[in-house]
Order: structure tokens, then sequence, then C-alpha cells
């Protein structure tokens, strides 16, 4: 070969990419504030403060009720181990540790005595004007950016932590110049989240990388540093890289979408699976143990969603486009093409296998947050399912261990094209039985433990190919679970399908309960 770069080489090492000549002690921070109490600002927050007793860490947001409930036992996002960070940091116990982690409806207050701030509003895609459907929307960012110009009586260092668009330091740093009153100094800093909801406590508290994006000036790399410290309170030095500030806005929508590039490639093979008689596990594990591959991420699903995945390809195509590289934008935005063919590809599965008609059948839908360990229900995969469902005429049962009836009746009616059938014809139950009672099929579409006939180990070990001598429950099993299929085969009609959209169940022991069940990249009733 004559190319001078290998692509057999293996992984670059991974090392702080700059450092500062300065040797002195980096700025201590004793007061932060986050601006913004969701999914990003509530945990990052509350790790940094349990981890940083020395440290007052405030979150602050306009609405009084999620922070009241922040300030309860009762919080207003689910996610494993959270409650178990936020209370020793909130309340000062166990060990009459001081409180060292507030929330508060005082905005001006608290950015006006913090000296780091932490921008972790939400940036969803722009819905109106140019670019929208696909760009950024930056208008939280940029009110909070403007409120923090407004009050603040010394200099700060600001952070990203929202997604943004690339060079949006550069739009902010306008901001602040318009806003700001003379002698205070701001350095902005992009210091991305890496965080999959359900894992989120264990990501910030053992995290891949720490990301701190500066300017290579001083005043920049100073403010690196003091970010830097704070981290290394729990995080080993090693795996904090600091690299130019616009390299690491692209580095997180960079890694969104390369992961979402997986799920659909592995997605997209799932149909060619279904077509020639192959299965999909079998093919994921056998590609996932080259390591040049690796097995993460490569399950076959219904489709992937969240906040994250779509949003940032089509922010990655939009900005490809503005840079007239249109080929680059078409790339990415195929990701998303197969996405949605993912999940209209799997409600025709089911209108096929149930001789091409769903009127007047009723469907047990089984999870609607788009991912187990957690509530959240955007850009779930189950809101297209579902409406495409209702528009063939079912009647769909909905159950989901997290998600509030209504939030999913918000969810679809928002984004159906007839909002009679919502609440025509869907109903939410509190339990699967409730839910599965009299249905015709079930469909599953959260991969939530209890719906799975899998033994723990095997429901553990979830990107694995599992042995049905070894991972399967016996129908007695199966039967003694959290859920027992054995108890949803009596209470449902015939015929007794299982549309298994995430890969849950192993088919082995519910075909023994008489039922039949068809999963994604598998094909087993010849149809």
């Amino acid at each position: 070969m004559s190319t001078s770069l290998r692509q057999d080489a293996g992984p670059m090492p991974v090392t702080p990419l700059r450092a500062s000549n300065d040797t002195k002690p980096p700025k201590r921070i004793t007061k932060v504030c986050c601006v913004g109490a969701g999914y990003v600002g509530g945990p990052t927050s509350a790790v940094m403060a349990i981890k940083n007793p020395q440290i007052q860490v405030t979150v602050v947001d306009y609405d009084a009720k999620r922070i009241a409930a922040w300030q309860s036992d009762n919080l207003p996002i689910f996610e494993p181990g959270l409650l178990g960070v936020v209370k020793p940091a909130r309340d000062g116990i166990p060990n009459n540790r001081a409180p060292n982690l507030f929330f508060s409806t005082d905005v001006d207050r608290c950015i006006a005595e913090a000296e780091l701030i932490l921008l972790s509003v939400n940036t969803p895609t722009k819905m109106l004007g140019q670019g929208a459907g696909h760009a950024s929307e930056l208008c939280y960012l940029e009110s909070a950016v403007r409120k923090i110009g407004e009050v603040a009586e010394s200099s700060k260092i600001i952070v990203e932590k929202s997604t943004v668009p690339c060079r949006a330091a550069e739009t902010l740093r306008d901001v602040l110049r318009a806003t700001g009153k003379p002698g205070v100094d701001f350095e902005i800093l992009s210091n991305p989240e890496f965080l999959a909801e359900g894992t989120a406590i264990q990501n910030l508290l053992e995290p891949d990388r720490v990301l701190i994006g500066s300017l290579n000036t001083p005043q920049g790399l100073e403010a690196a540093r003091a970010l830097a410290a704070i981290y290394t309170s729990w995080v080993d030095a090693e795996r904090i890289i600091t690299i130019n500030l616009y390299s690491s806005e692209l580095a997180k929508l960079a890694a969104n979408a390369l992961l979402a590039q997986r799920i659909s490639s592995i997605n997209a093979l799932s149909a060619m699976c279904e077509a020639v008689g192959a299965d999909i596990d079998e093919v994921s594990f056998a590609v996932g143990l080259d390591k040049r591959i690796g097995s993460r991420m490569l399950k076959a699903s219904v489709g992937f969603g969240g906040s994250c995945f779509r949003k940032d390809i089509l922010s990655l195509a939009y900005i490809a486009e503005s840079l007239h590289l249109f080929e680059v934008a078409e790339y990415w935005r195929s990701v998303i093409n197969i996405n949605e063919y993912q999940k209209d590809r799997f409600t025709r599965r089911i209108v096929r296998c149930l001789f091409n008609s769903l009127s007047n059948k009723s469907l047990a839908i089984l999870g609607f947050a788009y991912k187990k360990n957690t509530g959240d229900t955007r850009e779930t995969a189950a809101i297209t399912v579902i409406n495409n469902l209702l528009a063939e005429g079912a009647n769909v049962r909905v159950y989901d261990p997290q998600v509030k009836e209504s939030q999913i009746r918000r969810d679809l009616e928002g984004s159906s094209a007839s909002p009679h059938l919502v609440r025509d014809k869907l109903t939410v139950w509190s339990s699967t039985y409730e839910a599965c009672a009299g249905a015709d099929a079930v469909v599953i579409l959260t991969e939530w433990d209890e719906f799975s006939n899998k033994s723990a180990a095997a429901a553990a070990a979830g990107d694995h190919v599992q042995d049905a001598r070894n991972g399967a429950r016996t129908e007695e099993e199966a039967a003694n679970g959290p859920m027992s299929w054995k108890r949803v085969s009596q209470i449902m009609r015939k015929p007794m399908y299982v549309f298994d959209g995430r890969n849950v169940v192993d088919p082995a022991p519910l075909e023994a309960l008489g039922f039949r069940v068809e999963s994604v990249g598998k094909s087993r009733s010849g149809s």
C-alpha cells in the first residue's frame, strides 16, 4: 500500500492534547451555578456536589414545580441511583456533612454569586424560520447567556454543557459583548456531556473521558484548568482531555452521530436477516467479536429515540449543508431515514401477520419510554408505531412502568394527524396484565426487564446472543417471574402474537406456551 496512514494501525493513544505552561495551582472554584434543572443539569450537578463538598453547587430554573420536585424525594426525572446521590449532597445526610447542593428559582442571585456557570438548557431542533426541522434552536441558550451578561458583576467562567452547533461559543461571546458590563470578563468553555439515560449516574461517576474545550489563550487555558480541577476530585487526570474549543463542540455531535449510525446499520442488516432467514442476534454477535468493531450499540430494535441522536444528526447535516458539503449532509440524513424506515417496517409486519387488517383488533403495547430505566419519551419509536397502528384501525392498550398517562396522550395527540383516534381508540393501563387482557397481540417497544422471559443473568447480558439451554427460562420459570407470560396467554385472545421490537424475549419458552414470536431481525413464522 502506498498510503502513509495505515487503517489497521489501531487506536490512537488517549492523552491530554494541550497543557498550559503555567505551573501555579489552578483557580479554586467555590461556587457553581447550573442553569437548567433537566436530564443533564440535575444529575451532573448532584455528582459534582457530592464529590466536591467544599464547593457550593446551585441548580436554577424558572419552573417552580420542577425545582420543588428536586427538593423532594419525588425527583422530576427517573434515573437509577439518582436519589442516592442527590440526598446526601442536598440534605447533608448521612455523616452530618454540610449540604452543598441547592435548587432555586432565584436565577439572578445565583448567577451573580457564581464563579463558574454550567449551561444545561434545552437545544431542540428548530421548528420555525431558516433551518426549521434541521438546525438547533438556540433561543433558550441565548436567553440564559443574556441573563448572565445582564446580572454578572464579576468575571465568570461559562461552560457549555448543552449540545450546540460548532462555533456556538462565538455567538455566545457576541451576546456577552452586547449585554455584559464594562470590566466584567467571560471565558467560555465547552464541556459536553456523554450521558446515556438509564446509566447516567454511572457515566458521571466513571466517565470514559471528560472533554474540556477552550481557546488557546492564557485566559482560556486557565479557565480549563479551573474546571479540570473540579473533576479531578473523582476522575483520573489522564481521562480529562483538553482540546480546542470548537473541536470539543463538534466532538459531541460526532459521537452521537456515529453511535446512531451503528444502530441504523444493524437495523438495516436486520431487514436483510428477515428476508434471508438469518438471525440478527447471531450476526451482531459475530461481527461484534471483531476488535475493530466491538459489540456496543449493535442491538437491533424498532429504532433509536431519545433527545439526542435525531436532533444532533440533523444539526450535523445542516452544518454540512451550510458549508456546501451536500454529499456529507445527505450521508448523515440517511441514518435518520433508516431509522424511520425501521419503524414503518415493524408496523407493516404487525399488519401482515394479523391478516392485513387491524380494524377492531386490540393490541397491547408494552413500553412507551424510548428505552428502559428512564421515563423520557422524546423521539421514542413508540410514538410513530402507535400512531401507525391507530391509523390502521387498531384499539391500542398501553402500559409503561415509568411514563404517566398524561405524557403518553400529550405525545401522541401532539404528533398525530388524527388526534381523535388517540382520544377514542387508546387506553393506558397501570399493569401488564390489564393492558394484555383481551388483546389480540402484544407489542414490546421498550426493553424493560419485567417484560423479558430470560433468566436474570441472560437479561443482564443484554448485547450477547442467548443460549436457549442456559439463558431461557422454562415454562414454569416464566410463570413465576416479575411478569408471567403464562398468565398473559390466559387473558389474551387468539391468535397470541408477540411482536418483539427490542429483542427482549427468548422465543423458546413463549412458543412452548403457544405464542407466535415475531422479533426484529428474525424470521420465525415464514411470513
